[in-house]
């Protein structure tokens, strides 16, 4: 290791008592008592406690909080409550010297509001609840990939600058791109159904955009999306590849943070969007069939269906173009929703794959099948039946964390009102 450390904080144990050592890191806190001063060093690892004598304990005390330091001792035994080990120092090094007043206290002592702790989140990650957070997002995320694999899906990469709207919705970026004008991805929905012609199965988690002046704890600008689509599946098949992956990811990260959901008991409830109507008009609310289901109407069926549950057979009316309606009911469609009480994490469904009835749903939304020529004219090519989803990975990691702001679960959120830092 460089720099003169030889461990980690976490590497270094009780079982090496009269070990010369030396560790990196951040002074957490420092306090002096007479001729002796006890500083406390973490690192990304953990918190180590070194203790500082005669001259040095002076040296020691002076270092200003979060200063990056060396410490070089020998491991001692301690009496401190809830550490293992001290370090008895022979050196303490100043690498880095901190500022005497920070933005914000990464331990907490003082309080700080999200926007200051965002405005300083390279110093709030020393704050190891913040720490832990990202930690466990990329658990989620390596949870995530495995099952893919596990399940025999394909990771895939699709452009994020596009020459029209992937959906052909309205909220989007644009920017000049060469003369012309080029927007921002929303979704990679028409690019990873294509590659269900050669690949079967596919998978890709990337960023997209989405030009909304939302300022809800659960929308950003810039988003984390898990999307999978795959060749001869239903929506059915689809519901339980998501169902496996949400869970197993729940799982691994369960317990991790304070307040995390824990593994979910499966199988997750199936709730139909008749269903949801009906309990919505014994609750007194004013609805009728074919209504979008509205926050203050998911709220309260996330109160009749805690956890995780489906939300199925929607209008076709409300999914977008490319969702395939039932044969024996064309005006209810082969989709879904995945939600966690009020809160939306998935959609998905099954996709149409005959080219001249996706022309003609095209036309019904409003949409000009001009638009998506070289998107129609691969369903020419033997484009196969399949279903696939989107999944919100940042929501996902802000249910596991049990947090209420999905911008806590994201280093450096976008949304109306940040595009700095």
């Amino acid at each position: 290791m460089g720099y003169g450390r030889t461990h980690t904080v976490s590497a270094v144990g009780a079982g090496m008592i009269g070990e010369r050592v030396g560790i990196a890191g951040w002074v957490e806190d420092s306090r002096a008592m007479g001729k002796v001063a006890f500083l406390t060093v973490r690192d990304h690892t953990g918190v180590a406690q070194a203790v500082a004598r005669g001259d040095l304990a002076g040296e020691a005390s002076a270092i200003p909080r979060q200063s990056a330091v060396r410490v070089t001792g020998v491991v001692q035994e301690t009496r401190a409550r809830g550490l293992d080990y001290e370090i008895a120092a022979e050196e303490v090094a100043v690498l880095a010297r901190a500022a005497q007043m920070l933005p914000i206290d990464p331990i907490g002592r003082l309080e700080s509001g999200i926007d200051a702790r965002l405005n300083a989140r390279a110093l709030d990650l020393r704050s190891s609840k913040t720490a832990s957070i990202f930690r466990l997002r990329a658990a989620v995320l390596s949870s995530l990939r495995s099952s893919l694999a596990r399940l025999g899906f394909t990771e895939i990469t699709t452009p994020k600058i596009i020459g029209s709207a992937s959906e052909g919705g309205a909220n989007l970026f644009s920017l000049e791109y060469f003369g012309r004008t080029a927007y921002l991805a929303q979704s990679p929905q028409l690019y990873k159904e294509q590659m269900t012609m050669g690949m079967g199965s596919v998978y890709e988690i990337a960023n997209f955009y989405r030009a909304e002046k939302s300022h809800t704890g659960r929308h950003l600008s810039e988003f984390t999306s898990v999307d999978i689509e795959a060749a001869f599946m239903d929506d059915e098949d689809v519901m339980g590849v998501l169902e496996d992956l949400v869970a197993t990811a729940c799982a691994d990260v369960s317990g991790s943070v304070e307040g995390g959901i824990g593994a979910p008991s499966r199988p997750f409830e199936r709730v139909t969007y008749a269903q949801a109507v009906d309990e919505l008009r014994a609750a007194g609310h004013d609805i009728s069939h074919g209504d979008d289901l509205l926050d203050s109407h998911l709220r309260v069926i996330g109160e009749a269906h805690p956890g995780f549950y489906f939300l199925t057979g929607w209008p076709t009316a409300l999914k977008p173009f490319y969702i395939m309606p039932r044969g024996d009911d064309p005006a209810t469609s082969h989709s879904f929703d995945l939600q966690h009480g009020h809160l939306e994490l998935s959609s998905g469904g099954t996709r149409l794959h005959d080219p001249d009835v996706l022309r003609e749903r095209l036309r019904e939304q409003g949409l000009d099948p001009a638009g998506f020529g070289p998107h129609l004219e691969s369903f020419s090519w033997g484009m196969p039946p399949h279903s696939g989803w989107g999944m919100g990975l940042d929501r996902l990691v802000a249910l596991a964390a049990g947090l209420d702001n999905v911008r806590e679960a994201v280093l450096y959120p976008r949304d109306p009102d940040r595009l700095s830092p």
